[in-house]
Protein backbone atom coordinates (compact mmCIF):
# COMPACT_ATOMS: atom_id res chain seq x y z
CA UNK A 1 0.00 0.00 0.00
CA UNK A 2 1.57 2.94 -1.09
CA UNK A 3 0.46 6.66 0.84
CA UNK A 4 0.65 10.07 -0.73
CA UNK A 5 1.88 12.78 0.53
CA UNK A 6 -1.36 14.13 2.42
CA UNK A 7 -1.61 11.11 4.25
CA UNK A 8 2.29 11.40 5.36
CA UNK A 9 1.71 14.81 6.30
CA UNK A 10 -1.34 13.39 8.62
CA UNK A 11 0.34 10.78 9.93
CA UNK A 12 3.36 12.95 10.87
CA UNK A 13 0.92 15.46 12.31
CA UNK A 14 -0.90 12.70 14.56
CA UNK A 15 2.44 11.36 15.81
CA UNK A 16 3.33 15.40 16.58
CA UNK A 17 0.34 15.52 18.50
CA UNK A 18 0.91 12.08 20.50
CA UNK A 19 4.65 13.20 21.27
CA UNK A 20 3.73 16.62 23.10
CA UNK A 21 0.63 15.26 24.92
CA UNK A 22 3.23 12.51 26.59
CA UNK A 23 5.87 15.18 26.98
CA UNK A 24 3.24 17.36 28.95
CA UNK A 25 1.58 14.61 30.50
CA UNK A 26 5.06 13.47 31.60
CA UNK A 27 6.41 16.79 32.97
CA UNK A 28 3.17 18.77 34.00
CA UNK A 29 4.28 17.96 38.06
CA UNK A 30 7.43 19.92 37.54
CA UNK A 31 5.23 22.75 36.02
CA UNK A 32 2.32 22.44 38.58
CA UNK A 33 2.52 23.62 42.61
CA UNK A 34 1.75 20.19 44.14
CA UNK A 35 0.97 20.14 47.63
CA UNK A 36 0.51 17.38 50.63
CA UNK A 37 -1.87 19.98 51.78
CA UNK A 38 -3.96 23.29 51.11
CA UNK A 39 -4.03 26.23 53.71
CA UNK A 40 -7.55 28.24 53.98
CA UNK A 41 -7.24 31.85 52.49
CA UNK A 42 -9.56 34.24 55.05
CA UNK A 43 -13.09 35.37 53.80
CA UNK A 44 -12.93 38.56 51.92
CA UNK A 45 -8.91 38.53 51.19
CA UNK A 46 -8.48 41.46 48.93
CA UNK A 47 -4.81 41.64 48.25
CA UNK A 48 -5.12 44.65 46.15
CA UNK A 49 -6.17 46.38 49.67
CA UNK A 50 -4.27 44.56 52.29
CA UNK A 51 -2.41 41.60 52.81
CA UNK A 52 -3.85 38.58 53.68
CA UNK A 53 -3.94 35.35 55.86
CA UNK A 54 -4.55 31.61 55.94
CA UNK A 55 -4.83 29.16 58.22
CA UNK A 56 -2.20 26.33 58.17
CA UNK A 57 -2.23 22.69 59.41
CA UNK A 58 -0.90 22.45 62.89
CA UNK A 59 -2.16 25.51 64.00
CA UNK A 60 -0.25 27.81 61.46
CA UNK A 61 -0.73 30.94 59.91
CA UNK A 62 0.61 32.79 56.89
CA UNK A 63 0.20 35.90 55.68
CA UNK A 64 0.94 37.08 52.34
CA UNK A 65 1.53 40.69 50.22
CA UNK A 66 2.45 42.17 47.37
CA UNK A 67 3.12 45.77 46.74
CA UNK A 68 2.67 48.53 45.78
CA UNK A 69 -0.80 49.08 44.92
CA UNK A 70 -2.97 48.77 42.98
CA UNK A 71 -1.04 45.15 41.83
CA UNK A 72 0.02 46.17 37.89
CA UNK A 73 1.52 44.69 35.05
CA UNK A 74 4.93 45.07 33.95
CA UNK A 75 6.11 46.57 37.29
CA UNK A 76 8.57 45.86 39.93
CA UNK A 77 6.25 44.25 42.61
CA UNK A 78 7.18 43.16 46.19
CA UNK A 79 6.43 39.67 47.38
CA UNK A 80 6.29 39.11 51.23
CA UNK A 81 4.99 36.28 53.24
CA UNK A 82 5.76 35.51 57.05
CA UNK A 83 5.17 32.07 58.43
CA UNK A 84 4.67 31.09 62.01
CA UNK A 85 3.70 27.66 63.69
CA UNK A 86 5.50 25.94 61.45
CA UNK A 87 9.28 25.91 59.95
CA UNK A 88 9.46 26.78 56.50
CA UNK A 89 12.74 24.45 54.75
CA UNK A 90 11.86 26.72 51.49
CA UNK A 91 9.35 29.24 50.49
CA UNK A 92 7.96 30.21 47.08
CA UNK A 93 5.69 31.77 45.28
CA UNK A 94 4.01 30.49 41.83
CA UNK A 95 2.16 32.90 39.53
CA UNK A 96 -1.01 31.82 36.62
CA UNK A 97 -3.43 32.75 35.11
CA UNK A 98 -6.48 31.70 36.28
CA UNK A 99 -8.57 31.12 32.98
CA UNK A 100 -5.01 31.41 30.33
CA UNK A 101 -1.34 29.93 30.22
CA UNK A 102 0.99 32.91 31.24
CA UNK A 103 4.23 30.65 31.35
CA UNK A 104 5.96 29.77 34.62
CA UNK A 105 6.21 32.52 37.36
CA UNK A 106 7.52 30.78 40.02
CA UNK A 107 10.63 32.37 42.02
CA UNK A 108 12.24 31.09 45.76
CA UNK A 109 11.99 33.73 48.18
CA UNK A 110 14.86 34.33 50.19
CA UNK A 111 14.48 34.81 54.10
CA UNK A 112 14.77 37.71 55.81
CA UNK A 113 14.37 36.68 59.00
CA UNK A 114 13.15 33.86 60.59
CA UNK A 115 10.08 32.74 59.37
CA UNK A 116 9.59 36.22 57.10
CA UNK A 117 10.28 35.72 53.14
CA UNK A 118 11.14 38.46 50.89
CA UNK A 119 11.36 38.75 47.25
CA UNK A 120 10.62 40.36 43.77
CA UNK A 121 8.91 40.04 40.87
CA UNK A 122 7.09 41.44 37.83
CA UNK A 123 3.77 40.18 36.63
CA UNK A 124 4.21 39.19 32.30
CA UNK A 125 1.30 41.65 30.70
CA UNK A 126 -1.99 40.13 29.45
CA UNK A 127 -3.05 40.67 26.06
CA UNK A 128 -6.67 41.22 26.96
CA UNK A 129 -6.24 43.80 29.45
CA UNK A 130 -7.13 42.22 32.50
CA UNK A 131 -6.92 38.62 34.67
CA UNK A 132 -7.79 37.12 37.57
CA UNK A 133 -4.31 35.88 38.62
CA UNK A 134 -3.87 32.76 41.18
CA UNK A 135 -0.18 33.17 43.46
CA UNK A 136 0.14 30.01 44.99
CA UNK A 137 2.47 30.47 48.10
CA UNK A 138 4.25 26.81 48.58
CA UNK A 139 6.09 26.52 51.94
CA UNK A 140 7.88 22.70 51.90
CA UNK A 141 8.95 21.96 55.67
CA UNK A 142 10.84 18.85 56.56
CA UNK A 143 7.46 16.92 56.88
CA UNK A 144 4.88 18.19 53.91
CA UNK A 145 4.54 20.90 50.99
CA UNK A 146 2.00 23.46 51.76
CA UNK A 147 -0.12 24.94 49.03
CA UNK A 148 -2.28 28.56 49.69
CA UNK A 149 -3.73 30.18 46.61
CA UNK A 150 -4.24 33.42 46.45
CA UNK A 151 -6.85 34.82 43.96
CA UNK A 152 -6.24 38.56 42.59
CA UNK A 153 -7.34 40.44 39.81
CA UNK A 154 -5.55 43.11 37.79
CA UNK A 155 -6.20 45.65 34.73
CA UNK A 156 -10.31 45.27 35.55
Amino acid sequence: MKLGKSHLLSLAMIAALLATAIIGYRFSPLLLPKADVTGVVEPGCDLQRRACAATLTDGGRLEFSITPRPIAFLQPLRVDVTVTGVKPAKVEVDFAGESMNMGYNRGELPAASPGHYVGETALPVCVTGAMTWVATVIVETDRQRIAVPFRFDTGH
